[in-house]
């Protein structure tokens, strides 16, 4: 995907992202005062953390986008990463809020009311605003491939389960059980601990090299395979630096073979390999006589 393109599909994950927020925040705190619903307030509350995160989300992709320099020889696709696990501190921090204030409505005399009506419809807006803001902004940072936007799409995620629980928490209120909605609330802060802990998990695993997945080894495997007088290719590894990754891999190749033809034929494997493989954006070939097997670690004496 051209840079350009990628660049404008971020943006508009990002605008998409705060005008939904922007208008839940504004809309669950509103009508959660005026109908007394502690999970909408709290909704509200980690709603406005949406923004903040998916500002984040665009910084950590704009500099992830950055080409390479003398600094960095290999790019800076691994601020993406970085962008996901500030995420992650976000959603610890609301979480702790949220929980907080429900324990304390539940067990230490907080004061607990009985929900209006009107917070059930504000809740059935959330759900169908919240599914429809992370489908978009999933879909738009896998087909960017952005960490960061994906993580913050999965952010907003949680939310669709936050809005259906406080809507039905609010409708089993209205049968004189007002205790539920400061429960819900506690299970929403449960919730966002759940995304927090599989945001960090998909954004460490990138920074600390993650194994690839079968299909893209296999699909590397038969571009290089594809490219004439290759007569196998494996030892395939994979580096992933946020949005893209690096390969290395050995080509194995006719043992008489002259060094001038194997040179070229690597570097036409290595220019296949980026053409035709989004997610790569470099590669390394080391040639193998083909029908020689040996341990690539092992000392060769002089």
């Amino acid at each position: 995907m051209v840079n350009e393109d990628r660049d404008k599909l971020g943006k508009r994950a990002v605008y998409v992202a705060i005008a939904g927020n922007l208008f839940l925040t504004i809309f669950n705190v509103a009508v959660g005062i005026m109908a007394g619903s502690y999970a909408l307030i709290s909704e509200g509350a980690h709603t406005l953390t949406d923004i903040t995160t998916s500002i984040i989300a665009y910084i950590g992709f704009k500099i992830g986008s950055k080409p390479a320099d003398e600094e960095h020889p290999l790019g800076h696709g691994r601020a993406e990463a970085i962008a996901g696990l500030l995420i992650v501190i976000f959603l610890a921090i609301v979480a702790y809020e949220i929980i907080s204030g429900a324990v304390d409505r539940l067990f230490f005399g907080g004061t607990t009311t009985i929900p209006e009506p009107l917070a059930a419809v504000m809740a059935f807006i959330g759900v169908f605003t919240h599914f429809s803001l992370s489908q978009y902004i999933i879909k738009l940072g896998e087909r960017v491939n952005s960490p960061a936007i994906i993580a913050d799409g999965k952010h907003q995620r949680v939310d669709i389960f936050a809005s259906l629980a406080i809507l039905i928490g609010i409708l089993i209120a209205q049968y004189g059980y007002p205790q539920l909605d400061p429960f819900i609330g506690f299970v929403i802060g449960l919730l966002i601990l759940k995304t927090a802990f599989d945001v960090a998990l998909d954004n460490m695993n990138n920074i600390m090299g993650k194994v690839p997945s079968p299909e893209l080894v296999d699909k590397i495997v038969e571009v290089s395979n594809s490219v004439n007088k290759v007569c196998g290719t494996h030892d395939v590894r994979v580096n992933y630096l946020g949005s893209y990754a690096t390969v290395t891999l050995h080509v194995e190749l006719p043992p008489d073979m002259d060094l001038d033809e194997s040179h070229k034929i690597v570097h036409l494997v290595q220019d296949k390999i980026v053409d035709e493989i989004d997610v790569v954006h470099g590669a390394t070939v080391h040639a193998c006589p083909a029908g020689l097997k040996y341990d690539h670690d092992q000392q060769i004496d002089e």
